[in-house]
């Protein structure tokens, strides 16, 4: 199981991108942070998800 935003998935095994595109986030707009550590976007296809893993994902929102 991971752990995305608080939320317990069965995703163990899943890049983050597979993760992604099964959600309504625009990649272009977020960060990903995996154990404390940010995610570099041009990671997101290599970087797996592991069992016990903690994933925050973070929504950019624009303003003034």
């Amino acid at each position: 199981m991971v752990k995305i935003n608080g939320e317990e998935l069965n995703i163990a095994g899943k890049s983050i991108s597979e993760f992604l595109a099964t959600t309504n986030y625009d990649p272009k707009r977020i960060a990903v942070e995996r154990n404390g550590d940010i995610v570099p976007k041009a990671q997101y296809d290599e970087t797996m998800l592991c069992d016990g893993d903690v994933v925050e994902v973070v929504s950019f929102v624009g303003g003034g």
